[in-house]
């Protein structure tokens, strides 16, 4: 069954980098992003873990904790980690995840349709499609997901600006358009009339009767 939008994130138990974890507890009051790889020692891999290494005092900073899935176990973990520091330069101090089981990846969902594991000389294209991103918000509902192919490298600067988004839009009538920077003009919701719309955001700037923007909340 298929992990959606608003759905609670499957919780789980799982051994890794940074000891046992229990991930709604370990998620606790803020946001959290899984992204998950369909093994270790691969290139696109080593340099996406390698990207969010160094983006670690931005996820700081957005009250976000990050968590690596790899379907090997820890004791390659801890190896591929010094790949990764040598390639991207920081330490990689967020925890990954052992899979080896596949459990976290089939309670996300993150199998291709034709996926065959052999029980032996299982290769990163029999789990191609654990390349998966979730926003996971403080009441354990996911956001937002993105599933990529082996061969497209993440952009963890667009994983960073959904995140913003998602931040600046949760729970209140707003929404981002296309191409939306932190900072930049939000949309207001059609569940507010203009009236509603000014009072709670102030001056609005009418495009269309229903694209309305406002400045938005700091």
């Amino acid at each position: 069954m298929s992990v959606r939008i608003n759905d609670v994130a499957p919780d789980f138990t799982a051994e890794s980098t940074a000891g046992t974890i229990k991930f709604h507890d370990w998620v606790g009051d803020g946001y959290a992003i899984i992204f998950s790889h369909p093994r270790d020692f691969t290139p696109v891999c080593t340099t996406e873990f390698g990207a969010v290494a160094q983006l670690a005092d931005e996820w700081k900073k957005r009250n976000t904790k990050v968590i690596g899935v790899s379907v090997d176990s820890v004791e390659d973990h801890q190896k591929w980690k010094r790949d990764i520091e040598a390639f991207g330069g920081n330490a990689a101090e967020f925890p990954i995840i052992d899979d080896t089981s596949l459990s976290v990846a089939k309670a996300y969902d993150m199998l291709p349709a034709d996926y065959y594991l052999p029980s032996e000389g299982r290769t990163p294209a029999n789990t191609a499609t654990v390349r998966t991103v979730y926003i996971v918000g403080p009441d354990k509902k996911v956001r937002l997901t993105m599933s990529y192919p082996m061969s497209v490298g993440r952009n963890f600067a667009e994983i960073l600006r959904a995140l913003d988004a998602v931040r600046q839009t949760d729970g209140v009538p707003l929404a981002t358009p296309a191409n939306w920077q932190p900072g930049q003009d939000v949309i207001v919701a059609l569940s507010l009339n203009n009236e509603q719309a000014k009072e709670r955001f102030g001056d609005l700037d009418i495009k269309l009767p229903y694209l309305r923007f406002a400045k938005a909340p700091k």
